[in-house]
Formats: structure tokens, sequence, C-alpha cells
């Protein structure tokens, strides 16, 4: 694997890839830079959806595509917003008015408990009947008002009580360390060294 298309527009998500994947003897390209429209995610899954955006965008590119799902699950919300984390507050998607729903449906709830879900999926081609998936979660807390002005997504609300810090005030390069998707890539990292010759 000489090429590798990560299967998103997210400006967060890529940045964070990236990151990871520079280690790698591989040339990183995003959907957009080939032109490539995001898939359609209508499913209920986290795995269901970066399985379709992986197959989309190897099957547009004809190279091996990455697609990454991920989202937060609140315990006392049976697991929402889960996969309509991004739209949680509709379209346009807005980091901003996520949050503030996120805020007022965990109104005068003591349970607080929520993680933050990855998925990441690698196809070889498009019709790969043996994705490469791994799976990272990262747990903590929905906190009672917003903080800090790193990230993106939830994490303004998504305290972490054993580092005393919401996930915002956390450096890239800390929080590159230990999110939800730092976890799925170190096993996806290690997956792919496994399949070298």
């Amino acid at each position: 694997m000489h090429k590798l298309v990560i299967a998103s527009n997210n400006p967060g998500k890529l940045r964070e890839l990236q990151l990871t994947l520079a280690s790698l003897p591989i040339e990183i390209l995003t959907q957009a830079q080939l032109g490539i429209e995001e898939a359609e995610e209508p499913h209920g899954t986290f795995i269901e959806n970066a399985l379709a955006k992986a197959r989309q965008v190897s099957r547009i590119s004809g190279l091996p595509a990455l697609a990454d799902d991920s989202g937060i699950c609140v315990d006392a919300l049976n697991g929402a917003p889960g996969v309509q984390s991004a739209r949680y507050a509709g379209d346009p998607k807005s980091d901003s008015r996520n949050n503030e729903k996120l805020l007022q449906a965990m109104n005068g709830m003591e349970d607080r408990r929520a993680h933050y879900y990855c998925v990441l999926v690698l196809v070889r081609h498009a019709d790969d009947p043996q994705p490469l998936i791994a799976e990272g979660e990262w747990h903590g807390e929905i906190a009672q008002q917003m903080l800090g002005e790193e990230g993106f997504g939830y994490d303004p609300l998504f305290w972490l009580p054993q580092l005393n810090k919401m996930s915002a005030e956390l450096s890239r390069d800390d929080k590159a360390q230990i999110s939800h998707r730092a976890q799925a890539l170190e096993i996806l990292l290690q997956k792919l060294r496994l399949e070298e010759p």
C-alpha cells in the first residue's frame, strides 16, 4: 500500500489522523484533494457508517481508504447523541449548537457519565471482504458548562476527572496521546505493521 485516502472532510479529524499517519511510509491523501463528496451516513451504528464512507472513497479513487466514525455517547441519554453527534442540533453542522443542545438535554441530571467512541475502518479496495477495524473509547463526564479553546466537537463539555481538565483544555499533543481516536489509531497501526511483508 503506497497511498491511502482519508474519507473525511472534518478538519479536526483530518489533523489528528494525518499527525499520526505521518509516521507511515505511505502517501496520505484526503477525499477533498481528489474531489470526492462526503458519503451518506444513514446507518444506526458507527461501524456501518465508517464502512460505507471507506468503501465509497475507495470505489471512486481506486485506492485504499480509511474512514473514521465517532461521536459522544451519554449514559443518561441511552447513548445519544451517538451516531448523530455531528448533526445533533440539525443541519448545518455546528459544534456550538450541538453543545448547547446537549447541555439542555442534561439539565438537572445527576448521572453525567459519557464516553467518546471512535471506529476506524480501512479497506484495501472497495470490495475488501476483510477490512481492518480498530475501536477506541475515552471515558469522562459531561460538565455543567463549556470551558477551553482547544479541540473540536464536544471537547468544551467533556470533563476528564482523572486529569481534572476539560478535553478542550488539553494541547493537541496531549489529546493525541490519550483520546478515543488515538487509541483506535494505535490499534490500527499495530494491525498494519502485522501486514507488512
